[in-house]
């Protein structure tokens, strides 16, 4: 007879690998953004607006899966860093449109190795980063289903 799989040990959660292989990834970042004086949070943002400046911060929390609570203070920080400014749009003065200053577009050009440095610190190869990739994603685009909200 096969022995029943604990739920509550930490070596059978999803949750946990992913989450501390986060924390590493994240800290790996670290050496690389101290000098730029930037964290990850930051550098997540800057590459949305690297691709497209003047996002709405709307936009930019769908994008980056934050919430509003987490993206204000977080932006606020930016602008009084100097790296973007906000404005409302003239369009629909209910939303903030997001830009980046000369000094956060100077950052592009500093940041441009940093992806290729970090590749060099995880072991795995193109294909395995490939399939992780597609299976966060996969995680990331799936509608949540919570058996509490169920119940109800």
């Amino acid at each position: 007879m096969e022995e029943a799989i604990d739920p509550l040990r930490l070596e059978n959660q999803l949750c946990f690998p992913l989450y501390a292989c986060s924390r590493k990834i994240v800290n790996l970042y670290t050496p690389y953004f101290k000098p730029l004086g930037i964290t990850y949070t930051q550098y997540i943002v800057f590459m949305v607006l690297w691709a497209k400046d003047g996002v709405s911060v709307r936009e930019l929390g769908e994008r980056l899966y934050l919430d509003s609570g987490t993206l204000t203070p977080l932006l606020k920080k930016m602008e009084a860093s100097g790296f973007v400014r906000r404005e409302r749009s003239p369009a629909d003065e209910r939303v903030t449109l997001v830009y980046l200053t000369e000094a956060g577009r100077a950052l592009h050009d500093q940041c441009m190795d940093i992806p290729v440095q970090l590749s060099r610190s995880v072991s795995l190869t193109p294909e395995q980063a490939k399939t992780l990739y597609d299976l966060l994603y996969q995680i990331l685009e799936s509608e949540p289903q919570c058996a509490l909200e169920e119940e109800k």
